[in-house]
């Protein structure tokens, strides 16, 4: 399937677009984003990646993350990957971003300016199976100890966002 990505530089200014392996390949920074969900009790949905992605296979990560199509915003993709990869749709607020930069055992690199996303939402999940392997709603306390027992187990990006959105939600009590 043939989808390109947005380029920016690291103020997220738009610079240009590319197939999105081929960005992976270069190397070259592009817009995404990552969206957590929380449910009534507060749990954090965690989703494990299905074994055919192309990285970071069988890793428990966060309710979805991709990258938005050129001329699509970026809340608009991230409400859309969340209807295709989890099978519902819910407010998303952006609450930040970062730059990271991580080269697979495959060669490919992912390079992003990460969008961060949080979402409530506590009804059905109809998960993509060619997305999503499993899932699971977690208290952060067991999103903690699971980290520090394993946290080879998680996305790159998880371990980068997870923090931050702990922070964002300490700040919010």
């Amino acid at each position: 399937m043939y989808t390109e990505v947005i380029l920016v530089d690291q103020e997220d200014q738009e610079i240009g677009a590319m197939e999105k392996l081929e960005a992976h390949r270069q190397g070259l920074l592009h817009r995404a984003f990552s969206v957590f969900i929380l449910n009534k009790e507060g749990e954090m949905l965690l989703h494990q990646r299905a074994s055919q992605k192309y990285h970071s296979p069988d890793l428990w990560t966060n309710a979805c993350c991709s990258h938005p199509a050129p001329g699509e915003t970026t809340l608009d993709a991230a409400k859309r990957r969340l209807q295709e990869e989890m099978g519902f749709s819910c407010e998303l607020t952006e609450i930040d971003s970062f730059v990271y930069r991580v080269q697979f055992e495959n060669g490919l690199i992912e390079h992003e300016y990460d969008h961060l996303f949080l979402g409530f939402y506590s009804g059905e999940i109809k998960n993509n199976p060619q997305e999503v392997r499993g899932y699971k709603f977690l208290t952060l306390s067991e999103i903690d100890r699971l980290l520090d027992e394993n946290e080879e187990a998680f996305s790159f990006w998880f371990r980068i966002a997870y923090p931050q959105i702990k922070e964002y939600l300490s700040d919010k009590t």
